[in-house]
């Protein structure tokens, strides 16, 4: 699967996974997923193809993240991981509420 996250060239963190146990790894993918901003996306770096992972995220959160691969291995694996969705801005033509007429 490959898509492409709105700022695919500027990842926000980069969470490096090949120092860690197996155990943690997924946890903390999700719980920077979910720091994460619509539009916004993180680097993951691990030792072995992610796969499980992103049948996770499939499972967990269909549509709602891209999924790209940067680097393929044979050593390391580079994946962009990002939120989908785009960053909500204030109209400028809403009244702010305070009484303005």
């Amino acid at each position: 699967m490959t898509l492409t996250p709105a700022h695919a060239d500027r990842p926000v963190a980069i969470v490096d996974l090949r120092s860690l146990p197996r155990p943690q790894r997924h946890s903390l993918v999700f719980r920077q997923y979910d720091a994460l901003l619509p539009g916004e996306c993180f680097e993951l770096i691990n030792d072995h193809d992610p796969q499980g992972l992103l049948y996770q995220f499939q499972q967990a959160i269909p549509g709602q993240f891209s999924w790209t691969y940067r680097v393929l291995g044979p050593v390391d694996w580079h994946v962009l991981v990002g939120k989908e969705g785009q960053v909500e801005e204030q109209r400028r033509d809403e009244c702010c509420g305070g009484g303005c007429g």
